[in-house]
Protein backbone atom coordinates (compact mmCIF):
# COMPACT_ATOMS: atom_id res chain seq x y z
CA UNK A 1 0.00 0.00 0.00
CA UNK A 2 2.63 2.26 0.81
CA UNK A 3 4.42 1.56 -2.12
CA UNK A 4 1.81 1.90 -4.19
CA UNK A 5 0.89 5.39 -2.50
CA UNK A 6 5.44 6.24 -3.25
CA UNK A 7 4.35 5.35 -7.37
CA UNK A 8 1.86 7.71 -7.39
CA UNK A 9 3.48 10.23 -5.50
CA UNK A 10 5.96 10.08 -7.93
CA UNK A 11 4.16 9.90 -10.76
CA UNK A 12 2.93 13.30 -9.83
CA UNK A 13 6.40 15.17 -9.25
CA UNK A 14 7.55 14.21 -12.74
CA UNK A 15 4.30 15.78 -14.42
CA UNK A 16 4.33 18.65 -12.15
CA UNK A 17 8.11 18.57 -13.09
CA UNK A 18 7.61 18.09 -16.75
CA UNK A 19 4.41 20.88 -16.72
CA UNK A 20 6.99 23.33 -14.50
CA UNK A 21 9.96 22.79 -17.58
CA UNK A 22 6.88 23.46 -20.64
CA UNK A 23 6.00 26.55 -19.06
CA UNK A 24 9.47 28.01 -18.52
CA UNK A 25 10.16 27.19 -21.72
CA UNK A 26 7.20 28.33 -23.65
CA UNK A 27 6.77 31.71 -21.29
CA UNK A 28 3.22 31.04 -22.18
CA UNK A 29 0.84 34.46 -21.26
CA UNK A 30 -1.47 32.05 -18.52
CA UNK A 31 1.84 32.87 -16.30
CA UNK A 32 3.96 36.03 -17.87
CA UNK A 33 1.33 37.88 -20.33
CA UNK A 34 3.80 36.82 -23.49
CA UNK A 35 3.83 38.97 -26.10
CA UNK A 36 1.29 38.86 -28.73
CA UNK A 37 1.06 39.79 -32.74
CA UNK A 38 -1.63 42.39 -33.58
CA UNK A 39 -4.04 40.86 -35.82
CA UNK A 40 -5.36 43.19 -38.32
CA UNK A 41 -8.75 41.74 -38.80
CA UNK A 42 -9.26 40.61 -35.29
CA UNK A 43 -12.98 40.96 -34.53
CA UNK A 44 -16.30 42.36 -36.18
CA UNK A 45 -17.81 45.82 -36.32
CA UNK A 46 -20.97 46.17 -34.63
CA UNK A 47 -21.97 49.90 -35.72
CA UNK A 48 -20.66 52.05 -38.44
CA UNK A 49 -21.09 55.90 -38.87
CA UNK A 50 -23.21 57.05 -40.93
CA UNK A 51 -21.11 58.88 -43.78
CA UNK A 52 -19.96 58.45 -47.05
CA UNK A 53 -16.63 59.25 -48.10
CA UNK A 54 -16.29 58.54 -51.44
CA UNK A 55 -19.11 61.24 -52.10
CA UNK A 56 -17.84 63.67 -50.29
CA UNK A 57 -14.50 63.33 -48.68
CA UNK A 58 -13.70 65.14 -45.46
CA UNK A 59 -10.46 67.11 -45.11
CA UNK A 60 -9.93 66.01 -41.41
CA UNK A 61 -11.31 62.92 -39.50
CA UNK A 62 -11.15 62.99 -35.57
CA UNK A 63 -11.29 59.72 -34.47
CA UNK A 64 -12.39 60.02 -30.14
CA UNK A 65 -11.56 57.53 -27.79
CA UNK A 66 -15.06 56.75 -25.40
CA UNK A 67 -16.09 53.99 -23.40
CA UNK A 68 -19.70 53.35 -22.48
CA UNK A 69 -20.20 55.63 -19.13
CA UNK A 70 -18.81 58.59 -20.79
CA UNK A 71 -21.76 59.56 -22.64
CA UNK A 72 -21.83 62.95 -21.33
CA UNK A 73 -18.04 63.57 -22.82
CA UNK A 74 -19.40 62.50 -25.78
CA UNK A 75 -22.56 64.65 -25.68
CA UNK A 76 -20.48 67.84 -24.61
CA UNK A 77 -18.17 67.17 -27.73
CA UNK A 78 -21.30 67.08 -30.04
CA UNK A 79 -22.06 70.35 -28.61
CA UNK A 80 -18.55 71.50 -29.04
CA UNK A 81 -15.53 70.90 -31.18
CA UNK A 82 -17.30 67.84 -32.22
CA UNK A 83 -19.87 69.26 -34.66
CA UNK A 84 -19.94 68.15 -38.22
CA UNK A 85 -18.95 71.41 -40.24
CA UNK A 86 -16.94 73.45 -42.39
CA UNK A 87 -13.93 75.07 -41.24
CA UNK A 88 -11.87 77.33 -43.39
CA UNK A 89 -13.59 75.46 -46.47
CA UNK A 90 -12.62 72.31 -45.21
CA UNK A 91 -15.22 69.51 -44.01
CA UNK A 92 -14.65 67.65 -40.61
CA UNK A 93 -16.04 64.39 -39.67
CA UNK A 94 -15.59 63.33 -35.71
CA UNK A 95 -16.89 59.58 -34.76
CA UNK A 96 -16.25 58.18 -31.57
CA UNK A 97 -14.61 54.31 -31.05
CA UNK A 98 -16.24 51.99 -28.73
CA UNK A 99 -15.39 48.28 -27.66
CA UNK A 100 -18.00 45.89 -25.66
CA UNK A 101 -19.35 45.90 -22.30
CA UNK A 102 -20.77 43.00 -20.28
CA UNK A 103 -23.98 45.53 -19.11
CA UNK A 104 -27.04 44.50 -21.20
CA UNK A 105 -28.59 48.00 -20.84
CA UNK A 106 -25.07 49.99 -21.81
CA UNK A 107 -25.31 48.34 -24.84
CA UNK A 108 -28.30 48.61 -25.68
CA UNK A 109 -27.69 52.49 -24.64
CA UNK A 110 -24.63 52.75 -26.91
CA UNK A 111 -26.50 50.95 -29.85
CA UNK A 112 -29.75 53.88 -29.57
CA UNK A 113 -27.06 56.33 -29.53
CA UNK A 114 -24.98 55.18 -32.44
CA UNK A 115 -28.74 55.30 -34.87
CA UNK A 116 -29.55 58.35 -33.23
CA UNK A 117 -26.01 60.14 -33.97
CA UNK A 118 -24.70 57.87 -36.95
CA UNK A 119 -20.92 58.91 -35.48
CA UNK A 120 -19.87 56.08 -33.46
CA UNK A 121 -17.65 52.99 -34.16
CA UNK A 122 -17.28 49.97 -32.62
CA UNK A 123 -16.22 46.38 -32.42
CA UNK A 124 -16.84 43.15 -30.44
CA UNK A 125 -13.50 43.62 -27.91
CA UNK A 126 -14.09 44.24 -24.36
CA UNK A 127 -13.93 47.98 -23.65
CA UNK A 128 -11.36 48.07 -20.85
CA UNK A 129 -7.77 50.60 -20.66
CA UNK A 130 -5.49 47.59 -21.75
CA UNK A 131 -7.41 47.30 -25.00
CA UNK A 132 -6.54 51.20 -26.22
CA UNK A 133 -4.48 49.33 -29.01
CA UNK A 134 -7.22 47.63 -30.14
CA UNK A 135 -9.37 50.88 -30.14
CA UNK A 136 -6.89 52.81 -32.03
CA UNK A 137 -6.41 50.75 -34.39
CA UNK A 138 -9.82 49.70 -34.82
CA UNK A 139 -10.27 53.55 -35.98
CA UNK A 140 -7.22 52.90 -38.16
CA UNK A 141 -8.68 50.23 -39.53
CA UNK A 142 -11.71 52.06 -40.41
CA UNK A 143 -10.36 54.96 -42.09
CA UNK A 144 -8.39 52.13 -44.17
CA UNK A 145 -11.19 50.36 -45.11
CA UNK A 146 -13.91 53.33 -45.78
CA UNK A 147 -12.01 56.59 -45.58
CA UNK A 148 -9.01 56.36 -47.67
CA UNK A 149 -10.26 59.56 -49.10
CA UNK A 150 -9.74 61.78 -45.59
CA UNK A 151 -7.21 64.39 -46.48
CA UNK A 152 -5.82 64.57 -42.51
CA UNK A 153 -6.62 62.06 -39.36
CA UNK A 154 -6.75 63.53 -35.74
CA UNK A 155 -6.72 60.15 -33.14
CA UNK A 156 -7.83 62.22 -29.69
CA UNK A 157 -9.14 60.81 -26.04
CA UNK A 158 -13.03 62.36 -24.91
CA UNK A 159 -11.03 64.38 -22.40
CA UNK A 160 -9.59 66.77 -24.63
CA UNK A 161 -10.70 70.14 -25.83
CA UNK A 162 -9.62 70.58 -29.45
CA UNK A 163 -9.18 73.67 -31.27
CA UNK A 164 -10.43 71.87 -34.56
CA UNK A 165 -10.71 75.80 -36.59
CA UNK A 166 -6.94 76.11 -35.45
CA UNK A 167 -5.95 72.64 -36.57
CA UNK A 168 -6.90 72.99 -39.94
CA UNK A 169 -5.48 76.35 -40.28
CA UNK A 170 -2.34 75.18 -39.41
CA UNK A 171 -2.44 72.35 -41.64
CA UNK A 172 -3.27 74.16 -44.72
CA UNK A 173 -0.43 76.53 -43.37
CA UNK A 174 2.01 73.41 -43.66
CA UNK A 175 0.62 71.92 -46.89
CA UNK A 176 1.81 68.52 -46.08
CA UNK A 177 -0.12 65.58 -47.26
CA UNK A 178 2.08 62.41 -47.45
CA UNK A 179 4.07 60.46 -44.36
CA UNK A 180 2.69 63.32 -41.84
CA UNK A 181 2.35 62.67 -38.49
CA UNK A 182 2.92 65.25 -35.68
CA UNK A 183 1.72 66.13 -31.90
CA UNK A 184 3.21 66.14 -28.95
CA UNK A 185 6.60 64.60 -29.75
CA UNK A 186 7.96 62.02 -27.22
CA UNK A 187 11.54 61.72 -29.06
CA UNK A 188 13.60 59.89 -26.02
CA UNK A 189 11.20 58.55 -23.88
CA UNK A 190 11.89 54.74 -21.97
CA UNK A 191 9.86 51.67 -20.88
CA UNK A 192 7.97 51.84 -17.37
CA UNK A 193 9.50 48.42 -15.71
CA UNK A 194 7.39 49.44 -12.30
CA UNK A 195 4.96 46.81 -11.97
CA UNK A 196 2.65 49.30 -10.13
CA UNK A 197 2.55 51.66 -12.75
CA UNK A 198 -0.21 52.43 -15.30
CA UNK A 199 2.33 52.14 -17.69
CA UNK A 200 4.13 48.89 -16.52
CA UNK A 201 5.90 47.17 -19.86
CA UNK A 202 7.80 43.86 -18.74
CA UNK A 203 10.96 43.26 -20.67
CA UNK A 204 9.56 40.28 -22.36
CA UNK A 205 6.91 42.39 -23.56
CA UNK A 206 9.64 44.89 -24.85
CA UNK A 207 13.14 43.77 -24.21
CA UNK A 208 14.82 47.19 -25.36
CA UNK A 209 16.07 49.95 -23.17
CA UNK A 210 14.33 53.06 -25.07
CA UNK A 211 10.69 53.53 -26.98
CA UNK A 212 11.27 54.62 -30.93
CA UNK A 213 9.48 58.27 -31.59
CA UNK A 214 6.01 58.25 -30.84
CA UNK A 215 3.45 61.52 -30.42
CA UNK A 216 1.30 61.61 -26.93
CA UNK A 217 -1.82 59.54 -27.28
CA UNK A 218 -3.62 61.92 -26.08
CA UNK A 219 -3.74 63.78 -29.25
CA UNK A 220 -2.16 62.71 -32.67
CA UNK A 221 -2.59 63.74 -36.62
CA UNK A 222 -1.26 61.97 -39.50
CA UNK A 223 -2.11 62.57 -43.27
CA UNK A 224 -4.70 60.55 -44.68
CA UNK A 225 -2.47 57.92 -46.52
CA UNK A 226 -0.32 56.92 -43.19
CA UNK A 227 -3.72 55.16 -41.43
CA UNK A 228 -3.14 52.85 -44.19
CA UNK A 229 0.25 52.13 -43.88
CA UNK A 230 -0.08 51.76 -40.22
CA UNK A 231 -2.63 49.45 -40.40
CA UNK A 232 -0.55 47.65 -43.38
CA UNK A 233 2.82 47.17 -41.08
CA UNK A 234 0.75 46.12 -37.83
CA UNK A 235 0.50 42.45 -38.20
CA UNK A 236 4.53 42.69 -37.96
CA UNK A 237 4.94 44.57 -34.87
CA UNK A 238 4.10 43.03 -31.39
CA UNK A 239 1.65 44.02 -30.05
CA UNK A 240 1.50 47.01 -26.54
CA UNK A 241 -1.53 48.01 -24.90
CA UNK A 242 -0.11 51.41 -24.54
CA UNK A 243 -1.26 52.29 -27.93
CA UNK A 244 0.79 55.73 -28.77
CA UNK A 245 4.25 53.39 -28.83
CA UNK A 246 2.51 50.55 -31.03
CA UNK A 247 1.62 53.44 -33.45
CA UNK A 248 5.12 54.91 -32.97
CA UNK A 249 6.55 51.39 -33.65
CA UNK A 250 4.54 50.92 -36.77
CA UNK A 251 5.65 54.16 -38.04
CA UNK A 252 9.17 53.29 -36.82
CA UNK A 253 9.11 50.18 -39.41
CA UNK A 254 7.90 52.40 -42.20
CA UNK A 255 10.48 55.19 -41.59
CA UNK A 256 7.87 58.14 -41.17
CA UNK A 257 9.77 60.65 -38.83
CA UNK A 258 7.67 63.02 -36.65
CA UNK A 259 7.13 66.62 -37.46
CA UNK A 260 6.23 69.59 -35.38
CA UNK A 261 3.05 71.45 -36.31
CA UNK A 262 4.09 74.47 -35.09
CA UNK A 263 7.33 76.44 -34.27
CA UNK A 264 5.58 77.37 -30.53
CA UNK A 265 3.83 74.15 -28.29
CA UNK A 266 0.30 73.71 -29.67
CA UNK A 267 -0.16 70.07 -27.54
CA UNK A 268 -0.80 69.89 -24.33
CA UNK A 269 -1.42 66.30 -22.86
CA UNK A 270 -0.51 67.51 -19.45
CA UNK A 271 -3.46 69.74 -19.36
CA UNK A 272 -3.42 73.93 -19.43
CA UNK A 273 -5.20 76.68 -17.21
CA UNK A 274 -7.83 78.46 -19.58
CA UNK A 275 -7.89 81.65 -21.45
CA UNK A 276 -9.43 83.02 -24.07
CA UNK A 277 -6.38 84.12 -25.95
CA UNK A 278 -4.57 81.05 -25.49
CA UNK A 279 -6.94 78.75 -26.30
CA UNK A 280 -7.10 80.63 -29.55
CA UNK A 281 -3.80 79.16 -30.46
CA UNK A 282 -3.46 75.63 -29.06
CA UNK A 283 -4.54 72.53 -30.94
CA UNK A 284 -5.16 70.68 -27.91
CA UNK A 285 -5.56 70.28 -24.51
CA UNK A 286 -5.93 67.25 -21.89
CA UNK A 287 -7.93 67.35 -18.74
CA UNK A 288 -11.11 68.83 -19.67
CA UNK A 289 -14.19 67.82 -18.15
CA UNK A 290 -17.80 67.97 -19.82
CA UNK A 291 -18.98 70.93 -17.76
CA UNK A 292 -15.31 72.65 -18.63
CA UNK A 293 -15.64 72.04 -22.38
CA UNK A 294 -18.89 73.63 -22.83
CA UNK A 295 -18.05 76.98 -20.82
CA UNK A 296 -14.53 77.22 -22.71
CA UNK A 297 -16.58 76.60 -26.12
CA UNK A 298 -19.26 79.39 -25.37
CA UNK A 299 -15.84 81.32 -24.56
CA UNK A 300 -14.51 81.37 -27.49
CA UNK A 301 -17.27 81.50 -29.22
CA UNK A 302 -19.19 84.39 -27.27
CA UNK A 303 -15.36 86.48 -28.07
CA UNK A 304 -14.92 85.54 -31.80
CA UNK A 305 -13.65 88.54 -33.31
CA UNK A 306 -12.59 90.30 -30.33
CA UNK A 307 -8.67 90.96 -30.17
CA UNK A 308 -6.08 89.63 -28.12
CA UNK A 309 -3.33 91.85 -26.60
CA UNK A 310 -0.44 89.69 -28.67
CA UNK A 311 -2.04 89.86 -31.89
Amino acid sequence: MASAKLRWLYMALVVLGALCLYFSMHDLALFRGGPLIFKKDSGRFLQLPAVDCRRDPPFLVLLVTSSHEQLSARTAIRKTWGRERVVHGKRTETFFLLGTTPSEAAARAVAQEGRRHGDIIQKDFLDVYLNLTLKTMMGIEWVHHFCPQAAFVMKTDSDMFVNVSYLVELLLRKNRTARFVTGFLKMHDLPIRHKHSKWFVSRYEYPWDKYPPFCSGTAYVFSGDVASQVYNVSESIPFLKLEDVFVGLCLAKLRIGLEELHSEQTFFPGGLSFSICRFRRIVACHHVQPQKMLIYWKALEDSEGEACPAE
